[in-house]
């Protein structure tokens, strides 16, 4: 039992961000200064979208040096389709520097199970 305690702690120091439910993550949205990434791909941003997300695709994203840009100080919420490339830009927000890095755990899957709306 304490080995996997231990391997519990050790995966959840291996993480900067925070992998979070889709109600965690609507509240989250709702509060100041935070900065909304869908990292999924043009088409898929088009078929429906969380309001004020900024799209950038993550086959792009790891081109994109964003840590310099302001967001080391903000809020980051990252979601993508099923929460997998949101947490590799997750991982590379948090190399930036980006301190404050939610992942919409299961995607915009789990927001849609949760009867959130999406924005076209």
């Amino acid at each position: 039992m304490r080995f996997f305690a231990t391997i519990a702690l050790m995966m959840a120091l291996a993480f900067g961000y925070e992998n979070v439910s889709a109600k965690e993550f609507a509240a989250l949205a709702k509060q100041k200064d935070v900065v909304l990434l869908d990292v999924r791909t043009p088409s898929e941003f088009n078929a429906g979208h969380i309001r004020q997300a900024n799209l950038i695709p993550l086959q792009l994203f790891q081109y994109i040096f964003l840590g310099g840009k302001g967001l080391r100080d903000k809020k980051v919420l990252v979601y993508c389709r099923s929460g997998h490339r949101s947490a590799e830009a997750s991982r590379l927000l948090e190399s930036w520097g980006v301190k404050e890095i939610y992942n919409l755990k299961d995607g915009i899957l789990s927001w849609k199970a949760a009867g959130f709306p999406l924005q076209k």
